[in-house]
């Protein structure tokens, strides 16, 4: 995957169309050759605990048998690219003081090498989570390990596509984890099964920089997965280099809600978390997503099309005809009235229903603010 703490620059992304059922439906936005930005994120309903949990990997506890896995991960990009040769799933629950992930990665040569906290543990294969508690595509915060339990965990303050840094120093203080291994690690004369977590996570940590998170709404939430193409030289695996080119071929990204585009640091698109209580999900009404989430998909088109309009021109758009949009718009066939107010280096759009009740507004750091909700 293209790292973008590496770059610290505005992000220009090369879009292209995603062939879904579930997307979102616009008229008077301009979306031409970003739809696959526009397909609705999955969603999980985490239950409650049933009995402790040790974490060791082995998944056999009675919340683990209640939690359902999640679909099998996608490429990152969905169906633009072919499903991944490995499988890969996550199940979630929860409890007062911990957001619990278990995640399956079936792999049949697993290799580590990086053993140092925050070494960039995504140059071995790895697995990763990122949660946005609040929704605001800010102050978010990511983990990743190796299937040896290395850790490299940060905190995000804004996107990398603004040009912020993230903030490595940051850990997730209390954060526990448990590994099982189905094979033998770094050992290339053998074929291994797969490799099991287990992680517990404070929601007291994901306070920092906010207030803290509250079960009553949805997280944002999403898992990667990177995989390197490798093969044995002198007993150990080493990466694989493109004949043509003669360079490292790039990684397998490999996730649960597909982002559309080679990176993961855009939280809009990540997946809904939502909390029941009760510990099965039977005859409990799960996640769906609001027409108020969805119509904010209006505000993220304006955004992706305001960086393209600045990287091309070196300012903003000030008007929403320079975007190819119309204050008028329909958002899923529902009347909305967009509003832009813009300089040359800064802007803010705001989206209103029809009865001229804020639903939401974004501005040029990408932050995104919630109206008043009626769903």
């Amino acid at each position: 995957m293209i790292r973008f703490w590496k770059k610290g620059v505005v992000l220009l992304f090369a879009f292209s169309a995603m062939n879904v059922n579930a997307q979102v439906a616009f008229e008077g936005v301009n979306v031409k050759g970003i739809e696959s930005l526009f397909t609705f994120p999955k969603s999980y309903s985490a239950v409650r605990t049933a009995d402790p949990i040790k974490l060791d990997g082995k998944l056999d506890e009675v919340t683990w048998v209640n939690a359902p896995w999640t679909d099998r991960f996608v490429d990152i990009e969905g169906n633009l690219k072919p499903n991944p040769r490995y499988a890969t799933r996550v199940k979630m629950a929860w409890d007062d003081k911990y957001l619990y992930v278990a995640a399956e990665i079936e792999d049949p040569h697993i290799w580590a090498n990086l053993k140092k906290h925050d070494e960039i543990v995504f140059y071995d294969n790895d697995f990763e989570i990122f949660i946005d508690p609040d929704n605001d595509t800010h102050n978010y915060f990511e983990y990743e390990v190796n299937a040896i339990g290395t850790i490299f965990d940060l905190f995000v303050v804004k996107t990398y596509r603004v040009g912020a840094p993230a903030i490595h120093s940051w850990n997730f203080d209390g954060l526990k984890q448990g590994i099982s291994i189905d094979g033998t690690i770094n050992n290339p004369n053998d074929t291994d099964k797969r490799w099991t977590l287990e992680v517990a996570i404070p929601f007291s940590t994901l306070a920092f920089g906010m207030t803290n998170p509250s079960v009553a709404t949805p997280w944002r939430i999403n898992f990667s997965r990177v995989e390197w193409d490798t093969k044995v030289e002198k007993g150990k695996y080493v990466k694989e280099v493109d004949v043509q080119t003669g360079r490292q071929k790039p990684e397998n990204n490999w996730v649960w809600s597909p982002q559309g585009v080679v990176n993961m640091h855009c939280p809009e698109r990540w997946g809904y978390l939502s909390f029941v209580n009760s510990t099965k999900l039977n005859g409990v009404k799960t996640f769906e997503i609001p027409q108020n989430e969805m119509a904010k998909s209006a505000l993220w088109a304006l955004f992706y099309r305001q960086q393209e309009y600045a990287n091309k021109n070196g300012k903003y758009a000030t008007t929403l005809a320079d975007l190819g949009f119309k204050t008028n718009i329909k958002v899923n066939n529902i009347d909305y009235t967009l509003i832009l107010e813009s300089t040359s280096d800064m802007y803010q759009a705001s989206l209103f229903d029809a009865k001229g009740v804020l639903v939401a507004k974004i501005n040029n750091d990408s932050k995104i603010f919630a109206g008043i909700s009626k769903d």
